[in-house]
């Protein structure tokens, strides 16, 4: 019988090992991922690339920042979004390419935000592709003579991100 106690105790002890480590990875999926509630209910969830960019003649560097967005009570309901530190010269739209997983890069009309300094992409459609994606490629030009700009985002935790904001967003999944 103490036997069976004393293995009872290492299986009840390994058990609760196993659903804390559980937690403790869920947890650190969402580590790289920021979250903020602004007003208008607006939710996002924003993740810096995984690479830089240099701007000012090479002295800095910064990783632009993909934002996911679910608006509470507004149309669009979902939109993406990348802010970058140096302005693109193109004023309405910009063509990004696009290549989810290394599959087929697809280019893409995205808007050009204040400054010229956010990319914007509306709709559920650029959401619901990326929910089961792992790495997520992006790339533009920053103008005409100016070069081309590249971010790349490992989209660790990314479904979980959509579902907490939806969830704070009170809508259905992408």
């Amino acid at each position: 019988m103490k036997l069976f106690v004393g293995i009872g105790g290492a299986v009840a002890t390994a058990f609760l090992l196993v659903s804390v480590c559980g937690i403790a990875q869920a947890d650190s999926v969402l580590d790289n991922w920021r979250f903020d509630t602004g007003s208008g209910g607006l939710v996002t969830a924003s993740l810096h690339a995984t690479n830089k960019l240099i701007t000012g003649g090479g002295a800095l560097s910064y990783s632009p920042v993909l934002t996911i967005a679910c608006r509470a009570n507004g149309e669009p309901r979902w939109s993406e979004w990348l802010q970058l530190n140096d302005a693109v010269s193109a004023s309405r739209t910009i063509t990004v390419s696009v290549t989810v997983d290394k599959a087929s890069k697809v280019n893409e009309s995205w808007s050009v935000g204040p400054r010229g300094r956010t990319l914007v992409r509306d709709g559920a459609d650029g959401i619901r592709r990326l929910v089961s994606a792992d790495r997520l490629l992006l790339s533009w030009r920053f103008g005409l003579l100016s070069g081309r700009g590249e971010a790349d985002f490992d989209l660790a935790g990314f479904s979980e991100a959509v579902g907490q904001i939806a969830g704070t967003c009170n809508t259905e999944l992408p």
